[in-house]
């Protein structure tokens, strides 16, 4: 399919903000689906991703970390003890300082942590098909189509319907949101046995990019891409 081929490799090609890579080559789990709802929660808080996103690069201290992330040491140590708690990272090492002070670094149990789109509480889903919804305006962003991802959906209704139904862009998004989110716990299970040696952005977008090729290759799916497509060079004229 051109589309999907074409946004595919859009989508890779996307700079990424990394800001620290280690020299090591390191294997590890490459996924962990998460299924405790307890556990989830801790997934949505923006930190607590941060810091499991700045770990898989390389084992880090608190203080690394919170230099990093212009936070206090104190709030970071916080969130790694929950995360810890939580069986989401393990202390790799402990070596002193520069002030000779010992210090832990820290790594992440598994490349990539997954929720379990149905063990996410009912109160939570609509903030992770938020998190969905951000990534889905890269791909529009990447489709280069006219403005913003609910624009293409504006237009594809009005193609369809005459009129511009806002509620049903709204709808058509989360729905698209829901079905990434359902496909990333499927792929998250098939891979959650393998070892990888990617970092956690890099494997992240091997799996979103699977995830998206799967969805896309559905009827509907497919139907609605391409009737974007069409529509935008329409609407360009």
């Amino acid at each position: 399919m051109i589309i999907c081929k074409t946004y595919i490799k859009l989508f890779i090609s996307k700079p990424h903000n990394i800001t620290s890579i280690s020299d090591e080559v390191m294997t590890r789990q490459a996924v962990k689906v998460v299924h405790s709802p307890r556990a989830i929660r801790l997934l949505i808080d923006p930190t607590r991703r941060e810091i499991l996103r700045q770990l898989t690069f390389k084992p880090q201290t608190a203080t690394q970390l919170a230099e990093k992330m212009h936070l206090t040491k104190s709030t970071i140590g916080h969130h790694i003890a929950v995360l810890r708690k939580f069986k989401f990272i393990k202390t790799k090492m402990a070596k002193p300082g520069s002030h000779g002070i010992l210090e832990k670094y820290y790594e992440p149990k598994a490349v990539l942590f997954i929720e379990d789109y149905n063990k996410v509480p009912k109160e939570l889903r609509k903030d992770f098909l938020n998190l969905h919804i951000e990534r889905l305006r890269g791909v529009f962003s990447a489709f280069q189509i006219a403005g913003q991802p609910f624009e293409a959906l504006r237009l594809f209704n009005k193609s369809q319907k005459g009129e511009v139904n806002v509620a049903a862009d709204f709808d058509l998004m989360y729905e698209l949101a829901r079905e990434i989110a359902k496909q990333m716990t499927i792929l998250g299970k098939k891979y959650e046995g393998s070892e990888t040696e990617m970092d956690g952005e890099t494997f992240f977008i091997k799996l979103y990019t699977e995830a998206l090729r799967t969805v896309m290759s559905k009827d509907l799916w497919k139907n609605v891409f391409q009737k974007i497509i069409t529509v935008k060079a329409e609407f360009l004229k």
